[in-house]
């Protein structure tokens, strides 16, 4: 479709001239003699770009600029004979691409609109793109590192094949997120994407999950049954964790894959479906073929785009971006407020490894969340953290960082990295007349954190590594004790 062009102009000489000037391009034009007909033309043709005069008899060219709407607004070339300085500076701030003082001259006046035709073409392009990847964004996934945009990137050009895709990952890190990536990008976005988890389906019942089965076909087929492989017709199959599958119904998959027909458990009839398959797994599979545990033929059939996802520790700043759009998700589901994170709450997440990748990220979060009603996080807020020994800081390092925040002024820790103070004490003086009630080391242990987090026992909790309930439970015990 060639760009259509508004010309307003309330000369008709001039705007037939203009309109002349435009023949040899091939677009297509529309003339509006006053500032009401443009408001028009501008509904109804819906113009690329407007050549609009300042001077109108009706109202100041520079009156509709400044009412058109930044983010769907055609490219606007001012034109005046009456042109000053002040003038054109306040056209260009009004969003004007260019500004031109007549009379103008037919091979200026061509390539004035050629230039803002590819300005319009060049911002739509970038405006696509910020759609797509907006703050490192693509689909589901999100993260600006170079590991990340080098998996949009294959995504993107696998997007218009039926190619098979086979994800590998860590566990956490987001596989099926990159397989219905894989599907929303592609041409089969509106049709089914369905997934299915071959460590989590029973070795007995795998085939039917995945192919369907007839009523009566084993015991407890109490009806007929479509299995995976039929709702993803048309759409696309996940088949996650896929070196669970048994190896002896990998031989059927491998028929299904190249034939692209299957037969329900109990029948003798082929059905024939158009499916795309994605297959993600978070072990080596070339070792699973080694070992004899995955077929070597089906996995050069499926192995055929393969997308490596990163462990959230080699993502760099990722974690920041992931977090903030966790916060913000998991905050409306718990009905809290987030406001953002501190400098302490981002440093202590990316000097942690995170073993368990997106996952584990995702769950401490929540934790936070639901343990903590202020709406800007701190570090005093993060619950303590397993040890990884991928993490580049240790764990300790990093109780110790957020226990210092709470009481810089203290010694305070965790009592999972090192001996508590309480401890040290007793055990450097150890005799029958200092020999205490544990319950009651443990209550002055308790309360000195509490104490320490100003009263608040979620806070203290989360540095104690356990549940709230536990110390909730414990001083109303204390207190019992001390009423009998």
């Amino acid at each position: 479709m060639p760009p259509k062009i508004l010309i307003v102009e309330d000369t008709e000489s001039l705007a037939l001239m203009y309109q002349s000037y435009l023949i040899p391009t091939g677009v297509e034009t529309r003339i509006a003699y006053n500032g009401e007909q443009a408001v028009v033309a501008l509904q109804e043709f819906e113009p690329d770009l407007v050549i609009l005069d300042v001077m109108l008899p009706d109202m100041n060219g520079l009156d509709i600029l400044s009412s058109l709407d930044p983010d769907s607004a055609p490219q606007v070339i001012v034109l005046t004979g009456h042109a000053t300085k002040e003038m054109a500076i306040k056209a260009i701030k009004l969003g004007a691409s260019d500004f031109l003082e007549k009379p103008i001259e037919a091979d200026r006046f061509r390539i004035t609109v050629n230039n803002a035709l590819k300005l319009k073409d060049l911002k739509q392009t970038v405006k696509s793109y910020q759609t797509t990847y907006e703050n490192g964004k693509y689909y589901d996934l999100i993260g600006s590192s170079s590991e990340m945009q080098s998996v949009y990137q294959i995504i993107k050009s696998a997007s218009a094949s039926k190619a098979t895709v086979f994800i590998t990952g860590e566990s956490g890190t987001g596989k099926e997120l990159c397989a219905r990536a894989v599907h929303l990008a592609s041409p089969r976005a509106n049709k089914p994407f369905v997934a299915l988890n071959c460590a989590a389906i029973p070795k007995d019942l795998i085939e039917s999950e995945i192919f369907g089965h007839l009523k009566g076909a084993f015991t407890g087929a109490i009806a007929n049954r479509e299995g995976a492989a039929g709702q993803a017709d048309g759409g696309t199959l996940f088949l996650d964790e896929l070196c669970e599958m048994d190896i002896n119904l990998q031989s059927k998959l491998l028929r299904f894959i190249q034939t692209g027909c299957y037969q329900q458990v109990g029948s003798e009839k082929e059905v024939k479906v158009d499916v795309r398959f994605v297959c993600a797994t978070n072990r080596d599979p070339l070792l699973e073929v080694q070992e004899g545990r995955f077929r070597e033929d089906l996995y050069y059939r499926l192995h055929v785009i393969p997308i490596a996802l990163p462990p959230l520790n080699q993502r760099g700043k990722d974690v920041i971006e992931i977090a903030d759009a966790l916060f913000k998700k998991i905050s409306k589901e718990e009905g809290r407020a987030y406001k953002g994170m501190s400098e302490g709450v981002k440093n202590l997440f990316l000097s942690y490894g995170w073993p368990g990748n997106v996952r584990q990220l995702e769950n401490t979060i929540r934790n936070i969340l639901v343990l903590h009603d202020e709406s800007y996080i701190e570090a005093s807020m993060i619950p303590a953290l397993p040890n990884a020994q991928n993490q580049s800081q240790p764990v300790a390092a990093t109780v110790n960082t957020v226990a210092s925040e709470v009481m810089p002024s203290q010694s305070f820790t965790s009592p999972s990295t090192e001996a508590t103070p309480v401890i040290s004490e007793v055990a450097t003086a150890f005799s029958q007349a200092d020999i205490e009630p544990l319950w009651l080391v443990e209550k002055r242990y308790i309360e000195q954190a509490i104490d320490a987090c100003d009263n608040n026992i979620p806070k203290a909790a989360a540095l104690l590594d356990v549940s709230p309930s536990t110390i909730y439970r414990k001083i109303k015990s204390w207190e019992e004790m001390q009423v009998s």
